[in-house]
């Protein structure tokens, strides 16, 4: 299981970590958003969530697809389910860990959340709403040092997050 610590590591060197799957469409699309002012900023967004949905697998791109509309609908168990199934036979899929630790988010299983968390971004080290998450759950724990870290390190990667420049406007 992923330590609060660990994840504050994976965080701090995420600069120097290339993510799993090195994909030059994804590269450009985070330079974009780096580079967007803030109309132009949701479309690179957009783009950057459509490559981590994608698999090369179109069958594990279907499971994950389902796994997220069975989360809108509130069908937290089968998309628990889905969500399980799918990392057993592609436990290299970023958006899938993130998917699942964002269901257990919802769900108030922080230790869950954490262990998915550090899998997400040992995976994607730019995946801003991976550091999100970690610091909301931070926040939560009234660390407020990991979190004020993880929300600037997200706009470093993002810098049109709203959340996390509330956070750190609120001393949080």
């Amino acid at each position: 299981m992923s330590t609060a610590g660990e994840i504050l590591h994976l965080i701090a060197a995420r600069r120097e970590r290339r993510p799993a799957r090195d994909l030059p469409r994804l590269d450009e699309l985070f330079r974009r958003l780096a580079a967007s002012s803030g109309a132009e900023a949701p479309a690179a967004e957009d783009g950057i969530w459509d490559v981590w949905m994608d698999h090369p697998h179109r069958a594990a791109a279907a499971v994950l697809e389902a796994a997220t509309r069975d989360i809108a609908a509130r069908r937290y168990d089968i998309a628990e389910t889905r969500l399980t199934a799918l990392l057993r036979s592609a436990p290299r899929y970023a958006e899938a860990w993130h998917k699942r630790a964002a269901l257990y988010y919802l769900l108030g299983r922080d230790g869950e959340c954490l262990h998915d968390l550090g899998r997400t971004l040992e995976l994607e080290p730019r995946h801003f709403a991976a550091m999100l998450h970690f610091a909301e759950i931070r926040l939560g724990e009234g660390a407020r040092a990991d979190a004020r870290f993880a929300f600037a390190a997200a706009l470093t990667v993002h810098p049109h997050l709203p959340r996390a420049r509330a956070a750190l406007s609120d001393k949080a």
